[in-house]
């Protein structure tokens, strides 16, 4: 069964995002911050990682660079999850390593369809 961290301050975020991957089949794990989310991926590199940009700690972007720069930093599948909806932020965001970006609110559809164009899912759905 393939894995994903999902890393976001929000305890409500987190838990509609948990009960959405699950349905689509993915063992789910939660994290309230980059640093937090670090200690995860040390122990054990998920699958794909759901990742906040606005969080206390450490921030998704900051989380995200030290990621990549880690031994196997470079396999998750990263989607940024965010209200920042700035082109550059975007920008910024895929040149640091994102797959994937999307925008809160979301749904499971929007959920499955990134999951699925990253690689995560064999299809939409799965």
């Amino acid at each position: 069964m393939k894995t994903c961290l999902v890393v976001d301050d929000s305890r409500v975020i987190r838990k509609v995002a948990r009960r959405i991957l699950e349905d689509l089949g993915l063992d789910v794990s939660e994290a309230a911050d980059g640093m937090e989310a670090m200690a995860w991926c040390r122990t054990a590199m998920p699958d794909a990682i759901l990742l906040d940009w606005n969080m206390p700690v450490m921030d998704g972007l900051s989380f995200l660079r030290e990621l990549r720069a880690a031994p196997f930093g470079d396999e998750p599948v990263v989607v940024f999850c965010t209200v920042e909806n700035d082109p550059e932020r975007i920008q910024t965001a895929l040149e640091a390593g994102a797959n994937e970006y999307i925008m809160k609110p979301f749904d499971g559809d929007i959920l499955a369809m990134k999951m699925a164009e990253a690689g995560v899912l064999a299809e939409v759905g799965a």
